[in-house]
């Protein structure tokens, strides 16, 4: 029993041999613990929708990498491990990098396409765990992009980013520096306060 468990550690580094020699029936499997239940539940029944499309699409998530083991190579090692005679997906969360990958059977992959699992890993995936390890959203993004795509539909293609919009500033551009009458204004004000105390001077002094 304890040898059984003892690769599921989060403690210890994982390679495939750390995995069940057959595939796991759940479609989740969160290693890392990165999903609540709820969480795990949603992104289970989107994984269904590959099934129906005859694509057996899981998951994975890892706490912690064997050293020089990168996580596309873990995927690629997780289907060869896990053959099929169907078409197989896997994406691939690393909890401890925030890594992402997303890799695909030799047929499904020249079905899909690299560039799309590439870029959904990259930055559909991504995206959402850069922006505050939103580790639900980041998943059924992903899921969502491949399966359009899966189902004969157009990519939907990278999320947006962003755009940070500066706030206004108090500080006058030089433009604007330069059409100000300020400047005029000192200077007036520097002779009028000189040549006034000393006409005063002059007029009291007689």
């Amino acid at each position: 029993m304890l040898l059984l468990l003892w690769p599921w550690t989060p403690a210890l580094a994982l390679s495939a041999s750390a995995f069940p020699e057959q595939a796991p029936a759940a479609a989740v499997v969160d290693q890392a613990g990165l999903l609540s239940r709820a969480a795990s539940g949603e992104v289970a029944r989107e994984l269904e929708a590959f099934g129906a499309e005859g694509i057996n699409t899981r998951l994975v998530t890892v706490s912690q990498l064997d050293y020089g083991l990168s996580l596309p190579q873990l995927g690629r090692d997780l289907l060869q491990r896990w053959q099929s005679d169907a078409p197989q997906l896997l994406v691939l969360i690393d909890g401890q990098t925030n890594g992402t990958a997303v890799v695909a059977s030799p047929d499904l992959e020249e079905r899909l396409g690299g560039d799309l699992l590439r870029s959904t890993a990259r930055s559909t995936i991504a995206q959402p765990i850069r922006d505050g390890a939103r580790y639900r959203q980041a998943s059924l993004d992903g899921l969502a992009r491949l399966l359009a795509v899966v189902q004969g539909g157009e990519d939907p293609g990278e999320p947006v980013a962003a755009t940070v919009v500066n706030p206004g500033s108090n500080i006058p551009t030089r433009e604007e520096t330069a059409s100000s009458n300020a400047f005029t204004w000192v200077v007036v004000l520097l002779v009028v306060g000189t040549i006034v105390p000393m006409a005063t001077w002059w007029v009291f002094s007689r």
